[in-house]
């Protein structure tokens, strides 16, 4: 019995397939992966704060903070759905349905996000030309974690205070933590 071969999508085919389908995908190397679905209600407010907060600070610049349905092509048949993306360039077109030109992600961690995929996809997210800050967020507690790029490299940054301000000067943004984790209660830790 043969293998099945299935024909890999290209991303405009992609683009315009998911506007069939009632679920949310990625694409994956060509094929097309369905997202988890559902978030807890802490990583939706953190999800809402950081959405409100980058729209008020870009209101009048040619960037705008988008939703996971913005996709973000970062290989030629890799498209991903940050849950946040800042993207700057032209207007929004109604026929587009992904990020011109990303200069930000961020992503709310969960129990999805990690392993092996993870560290691909934020592989990808390095290798994009027009990213320059990918923000990932831990909803367990008041932390973050930023990756700037500079002119050589890529640096990290942990966030674990509420007292903290995340500064993005290249889209003209900072981000307080206590901001980012308003109205998140967190559950105190027993130490053993």
């Amino acid at each position: 019995m043969g293998n099945r071969v299935e024909r890999l999508m290209e991303g405009d085919e992609f683009l315009l397939w998911c506007l069939d389908q009632e679920d949310r995908y990625e694409l994956v190397n060509g094929v097309p992966v369905k997202m988890m679905a559902g978030a807890s209600e802490v990583h939706d407010r953190i999800l809402v704060n950081v959405i409100s907060l980058l729209n008020g600070q870009l209101r009048g610049s040619p960037c705008r903070p988008t939703t996971a349905d913005i996709a973000v092509r970062t290989r030629i048949r890799n498209y991903r759905r940050p849950d946040v993306t800042v993207t700057c360039g032209s207007p929004p077109r109604a026929d587009r349905y992904d990020a011109e030109e990303p200069k930000m992600v961020v992503e709310v961690l969960s129990p999805s996000n990690f392993g092996l995929d993870w560290q691909r996809k934020l592989e990808e997210y390095r290798n994009h030309p027009t990213l320059r800050y990918i923000l990932l967020v831990d909803p367990k507690l008041p932390g973050a974690t930023l990756i700037s790029r500079t002119a050589t490299d890529w640096t990290h940054r942990n966030f674990d205070t509420l007292t903290d301000v995340i500064e993005l000067p290249d889209i003209n943004c900072r981000l307080a933590m206590a901001d980012i984790f308003e109205t998140v209660e967190f559950v105190e830790r027993e130490v053993t």
